[in-house]
């Protein structure tokens, strides 16, 4: 399982014009979920992402969750993490999970974190996404597990 962290202050996901997924302060994961995953790897991917101590105390040090400071998430399914292009100049995707088993992944891990944060929100799954985001800092970073 691979997802990228981004610290952000506003991030939207629209689909075909219609707004899907919006958040305001929080985190945006981009989410790939590998042909390996399973339960295990989404139990400790959310408990990793929701305890990030990656916002901003009363002394401007990166010392709070995003639950702490009562933020949101905005989780986008992104198979293109696992592309490899280490060969040629196509990337192969073949680690990545296909759909049909990474889709109930993908809800799952959205299940577990909305166990831990009330404000979650996601793209669609499958669609075409546009995803546009205020980077805060910029803070980006890439967990994999």
């Amino acid at each position: 399982m691979r997802v990228v962290v981004q610290r952000v202050s506003a991030a939207t996901v629209v689909v075909a014009g219609e707004t899907v997924g919006a958040i305001e302060e929080g985190l945006l994961l981009l989410v790939g979920i590998g042909r390996e995953d399973g339960d295990e790897a989404l139990a400790w991917m959310a408990e990793k992402v929701t305890g990030l101590r990656i916002f901003r105390d009363d002394e401007g040090l990166m010392n709070r969750s995003v639950v702490e400071v009562g933020g949101g998430i905005l989780a986008v399914s992104q198979f293109t993490l696992y592309g490899d292009c280490r060969k040629g100049k196509r990337p192969s995707f073949i680690e990545a999970a296909r759909p049909e088993q990474a889709e109930p992944l993908f809800v799952r891990f959205v299940d577990l974190l909305r166990q831990r944060l009330p404000r979650v929100a996601t793209g669609r799954f499958g669609a075409m996404m546009e995803v546009t985001l205020t980077n805060d800092g910029p803070v980006t970073l890439l967990l994999e597990r």
